[in-house]
């Protein structure tokens, strides 16, 4: 691991310890609905709604013969419910025709799922699987460049980027420390830099200040 990259991973360890996914989930059916519905929405959010979602659809088989008015008015509180609610009814079906009911575990099958792009996937492979993936959301990227460990334009730069500077068995702890630094000191408006170890690297605190 390159050293910059490593002092980051290492501050973030003693801040938070040993991170975890945030969304509340029993088995990694109920994990990659929960990953779907978490796009542009909280893990808080997403957590209050699906108790209800699965005691109703527990698994593929019944998500799959939803109502979709019915499955949206659980899930309406997310945003971009409709959306959501036609790719979960999908992304069921295609468990249940090509998989059996079961969520697949390598990264092509899984972006072949309806709703599934490439944070969802390597959260699930993650999370789900233990294999080595890193996904990058808002908070990964917006992090990883304020910090000057990427310069990156897209997500999928960011990934590949991040690929390359930390070690592979890393991967997953890496994006959880980065998510909860993003989520709760490097917000997008007003972060708390007095409350950050990394004033002295970040991009943001030097143009700000």
């Amino acid at each position: 691991m390159i050293k910059k990259t490593k002092e980051v991973f290492d501050a973030l360890f003693n801040r938070f310890g040993q991170a975890e996914c945030e969304l509340n989930h029993k088995n990694n059916f109920e994990l990659i609905v929960a990953v779907i519905l978490s796009a542009r929405c909280t893990d808080k959010r997403v957590n209050l709604i699906t108790p209800n979602l699965f005691a109703k659809f527990p698994n593929a088989f019944s998500l799959a013969n939803a109502n979709v008015d019915e499955l949206q008015k659980l899930i309406y509180s997310c945003g971009f419910y409709k959306n959501k609610a036609k790719n979960l009814i999908l992304m069921s079906k295609d468990l249940v025709d090509r998989f059996g009911g079961e969520v697949p575990q390598n990264y092509e099958d899984l972006i072949s799922l309806a709703g599934v792009g490439r944070k969802t996937a390597n959260v699930v492979l993650f999370v789900g699987f233990k294999k080595p993936a890193i996904a990058v959301d808002t908070h990964v990227f917006r992090v990883s460049n304020r910090l000057g460990l990427v310069k990156a334009k897209t997500p999928l730069q960011c990934e590949l980027s991040l690929q390359k500077i930390v070690d592979k068995d890393k991967w997953g702890d890496f994006h959880h420390l980065l998510v909860l630094f993003g989520r709760y000191i490097c917000k997008s408006q007003n972060p708390y830099c007095k409350d950050c170890e990394f004033c002295s690297i970040c991009k943001f605190y030097k143009q700000k200040k």
